[in-house]
């Protein structure tokens, strides 16, 4: 929906014709000296607004030059008398969809980390270790295992009732 955004106050443009200027009959009123009663209009012209003085007092610019009458366009700045303005036309609606188009997917021809690739984990990665000290402990702990639970089994067997 287009806007016209006056001094911060944002107005919703939804009828065909809109009047602008001090007086209390307008559509949109602006109370600044600079502006003239019935200062302009704003006149619906397919997807956009007409826009045409009155003739002011202190005239209408629109992008810095002076206007009698031209169609608006997004972004437009415009000033009534002493008071800015800026217009926003229907962005949303006015565009058509682009063209959808097929994207064909290829693999990637190389799968590899860049050579200035690093990590970011906060914790470190560990390493292959081969300590033949710890290893050694822990297969004697294993056969030391074993043998504990061999002996469990022979004294088990030892008491067991005979059938």
């Amino acid at each position: 929906m287009p806007k016209l955004i006056i001094s911060g106050t944002t107005y919703e443009l939804v009828d065909d014709l809109i009047t602008i200027g001090r007086g209390p009959d307008n559509t949109i009123v602006i109370n600044n000296p600079s502006v003239s009663a019935r200062h302009a209009h704003l006149q619906l012209a397919g997807e956009t607004y007409r826009l045409k003085d009155l003739g002011s007092t202190n005239g209408t610019h629109v992008n810095g030059k002076p206007v009698t009458e031209t169609l608006l366009s997004f972004d437009d700045r415009i000033r009534f008398g002493a008071t800015e303005a800026r217009f926003e036309s229907d962005a949303s609606g006015s565009r058509p969809l682009p063209q959808l188009e097929e994207i064909k997917a290829r693999p990637a021809e190389l799968s590899a980390a860049p050579a200035d690739f690093t990590n970011v984990s906060p914790f470190r990665r560990q390493k292959q270790q081969t300590d033949p000290l710890r290893n050694g402990i822990f297969i004697g702990l294993a056969i030391v295992a074993l043998v504990f639970l061999g002996s469990m089994i022979a004294v088990l067997m030892m008491h067991a009732p005979s059938l």
